[in-house]
């Protein structure tokens, strides 16, 4: 069985999460999904509007996403690749060679990100309906 892994806020989840989702399954035969914990969102300078458990709750609810596991810090993807027994990982190309170490671990792939659609992008249309 193919692993793979990727992470992210997963808040306000939209087409372009989806998409990923999808494209990251098609990879393999389980998608583990690094959700940000409120605490990592709050040192990273993130706000969510979803608590963890309602972002946790809404991607185990989508049919790509075979498991959730908590992300608290950039440092421990290493050890999730390790006791999740990671063949991929799998990001955004928003993150291109941000990640690049890790392929001495597992294979690393960057996905085309969806055009015209971000959480941000999302937050920016809404205050400006106001």
């Amino acid at each position: 069985m193919k692993k793979v892994i990727t992470y992210g806020t997963f808040d306000l989840i939209h087409h372009g999460h989806i998409n990923i989702l999808k494209r990251a399954k098609d990879l393999g035969d389980y998608l583990v999904v690094g959700l940000s914990s409120d605490e990592f969102n709050a040192l990273k300078g993130k706000a969510a509007y979803h608590s963890f458990e309602e972002r946790k709750m809404i991607l185990e609810a989508i049919k790509y996403v075979d498991e959730v596991i908590p992300e608290h810090n950039w440092g421990q993807k290493v050890s999730d690749i390790k006791s999740n027994n990671i063949d991929l990982f799998v990001m955004g190309s928003d993150w291109e060679g941000k990640f690049d170490e890790l392929k001495e671990h597992c294979d690393v792939v960057y996905l085309p990100r969806t055009e015209g659609i971000s959480t941000s992008k999302i937050k920016t249309d809404l205050l400006n309906q106001q």
